[in-house]
């Protein structure tokens, strides 16, 4: 019996926040009451505890306490500080022939039987083994990430091995390595696309480190897949530039995301049509060496969930290997738990039950992380730009960056797609529906294949939004200094900043320079945001002291003195973000040869909240060519 799951409400923006709205919009924000108790992953005793809550509350009292994600992204910022060390306290180096490879993936699922590259329908497989097949020529390794190689304890050294690029982009077999592209499917744009899998990012396995930790080490750009359809299976120079820059970017920012090793170029050239205009060129080839502890999506259950019941079966061995390999505290729930238990309706079969079904467990899980990583993109204005069902990872990461970019001036309808521009689904203010109406039709997927129930399903899609609203607004109090959520005093900061299209970014930098003295002169209230309100007139200025006078307000009645706002308020604030025209300066340079500023902006985003000495001009406002096409918006092309 298939269970129908049903899908968010047909208004697209029942969660964005009310300030994310413009003033002439109709579109009212009501987020669920329905918040009996929320399920939160305990880190620490690897299992879920339970926290009471009272219903939401439109209220300014709403106090803002530490997020359990909080603890988590300063392990992601750190992951690499705590490195491995052998028996006699040395640091573990290792050479890449001594990876301890794994392959959990390719012996614990079905795989395809057929090993060719023919563009096909593979079916009743969740991979194909298949060979990176990129031709290159003098391959030259171009940039690296020190962190990503402590992940993965690689010795340093190994980057200046002289077949190092002939290992990395696939020209040479990389010992023990079994290389594969993996099958998936997805809602591309809102439409089911079908079967799309790995059509130019070949997995070569996963390596475990001396702690445990298994990491997938995937090559973007190496060759024709069975998924590749008409296309190449290649990647060129200026979006993999872009892919190895944000991964490493947004893991300091302390954004759950994929990572990246290194970034090669292959020595040849790639065709690609840059705006889908009819005037294709030569552009330089590359490649990229992504690491994440899975690579798997929503859509690696879609395809099979969509193709009928003799696929169902795998959609269940997927959610067993993943919740034995990535949630594996989700086995060791205690079954007598009745904590666990959530009343969802008023209705006598109204409780879901988490320990007794752990998918429902993991799919709410997966759920809540996903809300946690949107309310993260929205706090330092990241937009993703394609969030299919197929770039929607289960691990809660920010995963495939095609088109992406972060708000300059601020417009909560930006979108950095242009095939995005004639409905902007994608743009910065949906992000957090998309979010939601993605977990449904993963949910769906699940119901189909009879591993959960609808109430599960769409109790899974009520964490969703409560999760998101609670991270949101601890995120934007913590953004302003605030020591309690204050929906009118953001709403209208928001709004302000929407009407004078301010930049985002810098704002909340220099938000942190305003004193709360009450007492302070009304000529005066405006002076520390000086660079940030340009070209204001005499109304918009009396509107922005207006708030300024009532933010002070806000934030002089605690015990916390200006110095330790400021220092609280620029912790979380960036000063640096990946703008996009910082990217394509690093391109254009890198086209010509020169990777220096690649380079650069890899050292300036280890350190994106601290300021830093002679890099004044990376937090500058975009100059005008910024604006031009290929620069501030992008195709898919890549």
């Amino acid at each position: 019996m298939l269970l129908r799951v049903c899908s968010p409400p047909s208004s697209f923006f029942y969660l964005r926040p009310l300030h994310l709205l413009t003033s002439s919009s109709k579109l009212q924000f009501s987020p669920s009451l329905r918040r009996e108790s929320r399920l939160i992953p305990s880190r620490s005793s690897s299992s879920f505890r339970r926290m009471e809550s009272s219903p939401a509350s439109s209220s300014s009292q709403t106090p803002v306490t530490a997020s359990e994600t909080d603890s988590l992204a300063k392990d992601l910022q750190n992951q690499n500080l705590g490195a491995s060390v052998d028996e006699g306290g040395a640091k573990i180096k290792r050479k890449l022939e001594d990876f301890n490879w794994n392959h959990s993936f390719v012996k614990e699922l079905p795989g395809d039987p057929r090993s060719d590259v023919t563009s096909r329908e593979v079916l009743h497989a969740c991979y194909s083994k298949v060979s990176p097949s990129v031709p290159v020529d003098d391959p030259q390794l171009v940039a690296w990430s020190d962190s990503v190689a402590e992940l993965l304890e690689l010795d340093p050294k190994e980057f200046e091995r002289p077949d190092f690029p002939l290992l990395l982009s696939g020209a040479k077999p990389l010992p023990g390595a079994m290389p594969y592209a993996q099958c998936y499917g997805g809602h591309q744009f809102g439409m089911w696309a079908g079967q799309l899998g790995d059509g130019r990012a070949i997995t070569l396995g996963e390596v475990l480190n001396s702690k445990g930790e298994r990491w997938e080490l995937q090559l973007k750009g190496a060759g024709k897949t069975p998924y590749s359809r008409f296309a190449d299976g290649l990647a060129v120079l200026r979006s993999s530039i872009r892919e190895f820059l944000c991964s490493e970017a947004m893991h300091f920012l302390g954004i759950p995301t994929t990572r990246a090793l290194c970034l090669l170029t292959t020595g040849q050239d790639v065709t690609r049509d840059m705006f889908y205009d009819g005037n294709p060129k030569e552009e330089p080839g590359a490649i990229v060496c992504r690491v994440s502890q899975s690579f798997l999506r929503f859509g690696s259950y879609q395809i099979h969930a969509s193709r009928g019941k003799e696929d169902l079966e795998i959609v269940r061995k997927l959610a067993d290997y993943a919740i034995k390999h990535h949630f594996p505290h989700i086995e060791s729930m205690n079954r007598s738990d009745d904590s666990l238990s959530f009343i969802t309706g008023k209705e006598d079969d109204s409780v879901v039950d988490l320990t007794s079904n752990k998918y429902a467990a993991w799919v709410v899980e997966i759920a809540e992380r996903t809300a946690t990583l949107v309310a993260r993109w929205q706090g330092v204005g990241f937009t993703h730009g394609v969030l299919n069902t197929d770039n929607m990872s289960i691990l809660g990461q920010t995963i495939d960056y095609g088109p992406f970019g972060f708000l300059d001036a601020f417009d909560p309808s930006f979108t950095p797609n242009t095939t995005d521009l004639p409905g902007r689904r994608y743009c910065f203010a949906n992000q957090p529906d998309i979010g939601l109406w993605n977990i449904a039709q993963f949910a769906k997927s699940l119901a189909v294949a009879e591993l959960i129930n609808q109430k599960e399903a769409n109790y899974a899609m009520e964490r969703y939004g409560d999760k998101f609203m609670d991270e949101y607004q601890a995120i934007m109090s913590k953004k302003l200094g605030l020591s309690k959520y204050n929906k009118d005093i953001i709403s209208k900061l928001l709004n302000n900043m929407a009407v004078d299209k301010v930049d985002y970014t810098n704002f909340f930098r220099l938000l942190s320079n305003v004193k709360a003295d009450p007492n302070t002169p009304e000529d005066e209230l405006l002076k520390p945001l000086k660079a940030a309100l340009l070209d204001i007139g005499k109304e918009r200025k009396e509107a922005w002291i207006k708030w300024v006078q009532a933010y002070i307000q806000e934030v002089s009645g605690g015990d916390t003195s200006d110095e330790e706002r400021k220092a609280r308020m620029d912790s979380v604030n960036p000063k640096y973000i990946l703008r996009n025209y910082l990217c394509q300066s690093a391109i254009d340079a890198a086209e010509q040869g020169d990777f220096s500023e690649v380079n650069n902006l890899i050292r300036l985003m280890k350190n994106p909240y601290e300021d830093q000495p002679g890099m004044q001009k990376y937090a500058r406002l975009p100059p005008a060519w910024a604006y031009r096409p290929g620069v501030c918006m992008l195709s898919c092309s890549s």
